[in-house]
């Protein structure tokens, strides 16, 4: 009898299980091939081109620009007289087109010839520049185009840097600097005792490692400033490439946080008809810039400007930890240096925020400066010869982002800033000028938005293209003397983007940490959202210091994959946490020396204040995900918050930064030091001492041939998983770099499918192909 009853018992709990299981089958969602294209459809390989009209002029020369207008029907290349407003064709596409299919080999239509840079030479001739490279091309009589030869010099040579008056290339071979005469194509040897890691102007230390040489002509093209870089003790970074075969081994110089010996620079300056090279009267210096990671940055090497003249050089040297910055200027023929002021920070010191802000001027016997010594980043005036201070050149609780033209003659500066008009975005760029003597401040971009700015190459006039996140571009020429607008370029015209499906992110504002300071943030919702039902949370975050998470503020028709991970299904935002740039001082400073806060009590404390406001909002349901240094804080929300971050995805982070280049983690978590107990300072900030707390979902991703953010960061917390016996997911793409390059479409379907799996509850199509358009 009980055997019957115990039988029964069995039955009815396999049927009850049974229904349950097929309950919860039927429960579970299955998203479609067409619900992932329809999110597709929202990366910007698709929107971009269904935005018409939103063009980027370019400056020719002080009077004229071209510019590709897109639309339905294809590109038009145009060209603007500044000067009349008249606005005709850049050159006969027809012919252009044909001239090209005959030197390319392959069909180039007129309505879709692909330029990436346009210059009309000397004798009428085009310079086209396309993908597959550089042509001249004659379009008179039947049209003709020929690429552009490779420069003439050795394999192995570095890339050149041309001297103002275009007559002379300076690269580097076998660890010297040589010059090469453009016309005729003579070699001459500069220097002579370049050795392997103890060479002339390499940019080979830490993550960036070019052949390019670093150096900065003089104005009359007869003088260059340089140096000898010393790595011969730095230690080295070594990467492996997967392949049939032996393995392929890259090794370079990277410094490492803590090293004793790391990269130094002995500065030179060289006299090139004479060949003679001048060293400077100074210790060796730091491997570093005022602003960047790397000793140049932006293009150049900006921390070192010449006089007008080229007798003197003006310079600026950083200490290791960019506590302190000296102002310095050397005698191009002695090599005699002297110093005209320094500054020194509590926490880091650095020249601007969008650009390297100080000027060397010598004709007006001055030195303008950008300093955060208020809170706020602004300009100061001083005395070249007795480095006293003369004056503050602006003032207030707003900030000077990037000075893009002092005229001295009129005494004026031009420049970008952030925050100064009440009532606005505090984000948003206008463009101003200003005295030197702070007098006749002006706005000259008036409309409520975010403004990109190009200068003239003489400064006379301005491109204006002023947007918002939800309103196209306008693009405007503007006079630089009072910002009125010459003529309308062009407006961007988005209704076949809205059409297609589009809408722009929304807007919003929540409080920091502190329950007082406001955050500003975009938040991306499904373009079929319904605000009865509820969705998960995913949190897109890079976490600064150097950048945040939203990028700038004006219109952008996608933003990486926010707007297409939102379309399967989630609400997904983007928060600029304390100690993201752009805001005072203070709020940058928010988590100096505590890296490991990676803006995450923030974007925490901005998530919980957003579910209260919007029901809609699943909290229990919360992602995040980050590249590199969002990769780092993924990781850290995963093991710091384990109850509120339940699927996390971690690419290519720095997890650990004793395992990172020198000058970047050096900068903002200050010089490695060690306790009585051998315990340093970096220790509290590695991801893989948290491991042990995950509870959550954890994807990591890295590229194995990663030389910004070695993968071993990666493997430390790997390895530190599998010791803590806990699950978590890895996908390694063997030979990507930082950016995962042609494997990076796989990288975001992954993505995809990892939260609709585990954050969603659903199921993804399988193995779904994301393609990008052939060109």
């Amino acid at each position: 009898m009980a055997s019957t009853t115990m039988g029964k018992a069995r039955l009815i709990g396999a049927i009850a299980l049974g229904l349950f299981a097929t309950a919860a089958a039927a429960q579970t969602k299955t998203l479609t091939k067409e619900d992932y294209a329809r999110a597709e459809r929202q990366l910007g390989y698709v929107t971009a081109s269904l935005v018409d009209h939103n063009v980027d002029p370019k400056w020719l020369d002080d009077g004229n620009l071209w510019y590709r207008d897109h639309d339905a029907k294809g590109d038009r290349y145009l060209r603007l007289d500044a000067a009349s407003g008249k606005v005709e064709p850049a050159f006969d596409h027809a012919k252009l087109a044909k001239a090209l299919s005959k030197a390319t080999g392959k069909p180039a239509k007129a309505e879709k010839l692909a330029i990436a840079d346009y210059r009309i030479a000397a004798d009428g001739r085009y310079d086209i520049t396309l993908r597959s490279g550089e042509y001249g091309c004659d379009l008179k009589g039947g049209g003709n185009c020929v690429k552009s030869a490779k420069k003439a010099g050795k394999d192995g040579d570095g890339e050149p840097n041309v001297s103002p008056d275009k007559k002379r290339e300076a690269f580097i071979r076998d660890w010297n600097l040589w010059v090469r005469d453009v016309a005729t194509g003579k070699e001459t040897q500069l220097t002579r005792d370049g050795v392997k890691d103890y060479g002339y102007a390499t940019d080979n230390a830490g993550w960036t490692h070019s052949d390019r040489a670093v150096l900065v002509w003089s104005p009359d093209s007869n003088k260059i400033a340089t140096f000898q870089q010393d790595q011969r003790k730095t230690g080295e970074m070594t990467l492996v490439r997967t392949k049939v075969g032996h393995p392929e081994v890259e090794t370079w110089k990277y410094p490492l946080v803590g090293d004793k010996d790391i990269t130094m620079i002995e500065r030179v300056i060289i006299d090139v008809p004479a060949q003679k090279v001048v060293r400077l009267k100074m210790p060796p210096d730091q491997h570093r810039s005022t602003q960047c990671d790397d000793v140049s940055c932006f293009g150049g090497w900006e921390d070192v400007q010449w006089a007008p003249d080229g007798k003197t050089l003006g310079f600026v040297s950083s200490s290791r930890d960019h506590k302190q910055a000296w102002m310095r200027v050397a005698d191009a023929d002695t090599g005699a240096v002297r110093e005209v002021f320094n500054e020194k920070a509590k926490t880091w010191f650095e020249s601007g925020i969008d650009a390297i802000n100080w000027r060397y001027l010598p004709d007006s016997n001055a030195v303008l400066w950008w300093s955060q010594r208020s809170n706020w980043g602004h300009l100061y005036l001083y005395d070249l010869a007795t480095g006293k201070l003369k004056n503050a050149v602006t003032k207030g609780d707003w900030n000077v982002a990037n000075v893009l033209r002092v005229e001295e003659k009129s005494n004026t500066i031009w420049f970008v800033g952030t925050g100064r008009e009440p009532g606005r975005d505090p984000y948003f760029k206008h463009f101003y000028k200003v005295g030197f003597d702070g007098s006749g401040l002006a706005l000259l971009t008036p409309e409520n938005g975010e403004h990109r700015v190009s200068l003239s190459p003489d400064g006379s006039r301005f491109v204006d293209s002023y947007s918002t996140t939800t309103e196209p571009p306008v693009i405007v020429l503007r006079d630089s003397a009072d910002g009125k607008v010459l003529k309308e370029i062009a407006r961007a015209d988005i209704s076949r983007l809205k059409a297609a499906g589009w809408q722009p992110p929304e807007d919003f504002t929540v409080k920091a940490r502190d329950g007082k300071t406001d955050l500003y943030g975009l938040m991306f919702k499904p373009t079929n959202f319904d605000p009865s039902k509820k969705y998960p949370i995913i949190n897109y975050v890079y976490p600064g210091p150097q950048v945040g998470s939203v990028g700038r503020r004006g219109f952008t028709d996608a933003r990486r994959d926010n707007q297409a991970l939102a379309e399967l299904g989630f609400i997904v935002v983007s928060i600029d946490g304390m100690g993201t740039p752009y805001r005072s001082k203070a709020f940058h400073d928010a988590y100096f020396e505590n890296i490991i806060d990676n803006t995450l009590p923030d974007q925490v404390a901005g998530m919980k204040e957003l579910a209260k406001r919007y029901p809609f909002i699943d909290l229990s349901r919360a992602g995040m995900w980050g590249h590199s240094g969002g990769g780092n804080a993924t990781a850290t929300a995963m093991f710091k918050y384990p109850d509120f971050f339940k699927v996390g995805i971690a690419e290519s982070g720095n997890h650990d930064n004793r395992n990172y280049e020198d000058d970047w983690a050096e900068k903002w978590q200050g010089l490695l030091t060690k306790d009585k107990n051998g315990v340093d300072n970096y220790e509290a900030h590695a991801n893989q001492k948290y491991a042990k707390d995950l509870k959550g979902h954890l994807l990591l991703a890295h590229g194995g041939m990663d030389d910004n953010v070695p993968p071993y960061n990666t493997w430390l917390v790997v390895d530190a998983l599998i010791k803590a016996n806990k699950d978590f997911d890895l996908i390694l793409f063997p030979n990507a770099r930082h950016g995962y390059g042609e494997d990076s479409l796989y990288m975001t379907r992954r993505r995809w499918d990892y939260f609709v799996r585990h954050l969603l509850g659903a199921e993804p199509p399988k193995e779904y192909e994301l393609k990008m358009p052939a060109p």
